[in-house]
């Protein structure tokens, strides 16, 4: 096989590849050439043609970036602190802000806490044990989801929630949590047969 004949052919696969993409508002482009005039999808153009002497604009999507584990800075006067126990018992006092919860002050901070769901509370390894039982008084009640995922967890305790759903507030400055000593991570993959 010639040289020009592949690329013509790696061209007219790209080229059927490009229509396969759906229209997104964040486009870059990237030229394809063929051989033979083709007619693109209205989402992409109403008339371009493509052929060896015109190109197509192929459109490519892209995702925001996950803001996981990014908190942002307290204000001067406006800190509010936490305290996590980490597992080797050291204690990690901590200034942040109003509405952090406490996966994400956890992962930005470099404490071992893995929130493997990313934080949308369906698993239970950002279980944390509230210390004082008047700060877990404070705090609103879990929901159903919650309570769920907490029965999966290691170690769990009358003061147990997830880090993913506590969020700070003025009424929770000062509080102070215990990171347990394991986390359990079911997978629908531990269930099968």
């Amino acid at each position: 096989m010639s040289t020009p004949r592949v690329l013509r052919q790696s061209l007219q696969r790209l080229a059927q590849h490009a229509r396969c993409y759906s229209k997104t508002t964040t486009t870059t482009t990237a030229p394809l050439r063929t051989q033979q005039p083709q007619r693109l999808p209205t989402a992409w153009s109403t008339t371009t043609q493509l052929s060896a002497s015109a190109s197509a604009r192929r459109s490519l999507s892209t995702s925001s970036a996950l803001q996981h584990g990014h908190v942002d800075p307290p204000k001067p006067g406006e800190e509010l602190y936490v305290t996590f126990i980490d597992k080797d018992n050291q204690t990690h006092r901590l200034a942040v802000s109003e509405g952090d919860n406490l996966l994400d002050i956890a992962q930005a901070h470099d404490l071992e806490m893995e929130g493997a769901c990313g934080g949308s509370c369906a698993c239970s390894t950002c279980h944390v044990i509230v210390q004082d039982q008047d700060m877990y008084d404070r705090m609103p009640e879990p929901d159903d989801d919650e309570n769920d995922m907490l029965d999966l967890a290691f170690g769990l305790t009358e003061t147990s929630r997830l880090g993913c759903q506590v969020h700070m507030t003025k009424e929770l400055d000062g509080l102070v949590v215990k990171l347990p000593s394991m986390t359990r991570n079911l997978q629908a993959s531990d269930f099968k047969s």
